[in-house]
């Protein structure tokens, strides 16, 4: 039975089978489900066809949440991308996560990856590396099938969730997979891979979770079109040859440290930062009244 706890087995896997990390998790996927390759791989290519519905959906809709908090953010972006905006490709990452976070506040269908508060960061990610075609659909499917295998183990050994780790658990989590994809989409190194997810999360430590009316919308939405950005900067430095001076399992590690550290109010609660200055203690009462 394949089985791995931390980045570093598997990377071991992955090197003493002489393949991908991809191989790696969808071995053990078809082992411990009993099901086909096959089928695994069309289950992931459905949830990459509903990231680029919910990016599309988004980038098209000016609705605006039930909240009114957020919504239509998306397509002032893209307006902007069209005027030629020269960092072309970081600000469509941004606006496709800022799209899917749209859709998900407004009750639309997104994938929840790893969670439907960081629903946007990988989604975008894949969708801009897609869009400059340097990939196909099945090259997206192996991505993300690494990134669920980074997903498994920061659920392991840390959290994926605000309500115990904050948003470094969540956005965090999510720019360290989507970096992840993108070091495998460009043909990288098991150990690139690692390197990856530990620059994309040790630059989030310590971010908290603070919801305007205890809502997944501000600041949610727009932090997760930085951090699409954030994830893709993390892979472009990996694959420069930047490496991250603490190891991703330490990384990892220390942010797990940090969540229990992390008082209540800054972890989902709306007790803390955001959630009670002066116009977000007014927003939630205009929601809620």
């Amino acid at each position: 039975m394949i089985n791995f706890n931390t980045v570093a087995e598997l990377i071991e896997l992955a090197n003493k089978g002489n393949c991908r990390i991809h191989d790696i998790v969808l071995q053990r996927e078809v082992e411990l489900s009993r099901r086909s390759e096959e089928s695994i791989r069309e289950e992931m290519a459905h949830s990459w066809k509903v990231m680029q519905e919910s990016i599309k959906k988004g980038l098209d809709s000016r609705d605006k949440s039930i909240s009114g908090l957020t919504g239509g953010n998306a397509v002032k972006l893209k307006a902007f991308i069209k005027q030629g905006y020269t960092g072309e490709s970081a600000m469509m990452g941004a606006a496709a996560a800022v799209a899917v976070s749209e859709v998900n506040a407004s009750m639309g269908r997104v994938v929840a990856c790893p969670t439907a508060g960081s629903c946007g960061i990988l989604p975008a990610a894949m969708y801009v590396a897609f869009q400059k075609q340097e990939c196909n659909d099945n090259d997206i499917v192996n991505a993300l099938l690494t990134a669920s295998g980074i997903g498994m183990v920061v659920e392991k050994n840390a959290s994926i969730a605000g309500a115990y780790g904050g948003c470094q658990a969540e956005c965090g989590t999510a720019a360290g997979m989507a970096a992840a994809a993108l070091v495998e989409l460009a043909g990288g190194t098991p150990e690139q891979v690692g390197n990856a997810v530990a620059l994309a999360i040790k630059n989030l430590l310590g971010l908290a979770c603070d919801p305007v009316a205890g809502l997944v919308e501000v600041p949610c939405v727009k932090r997760n079109g930085f951090e699409a950005v954030h994830a893709m900067l993390a892979a472009d430095m990996t694959l420069a040859g930047v490496k991250s001076v603490i190891p991703v399992d330490e990384v990892i590690e220390a942010m797990n440290q940090i969540g229990k550290m992390m008082p209540t109010a800054l972890k989902e609660t709306a007790e803390g930062g955001l959630a009670v200055t002066e116009t977000g203690l007014r927003l939630a009462k205009k929601i809620f009244s």
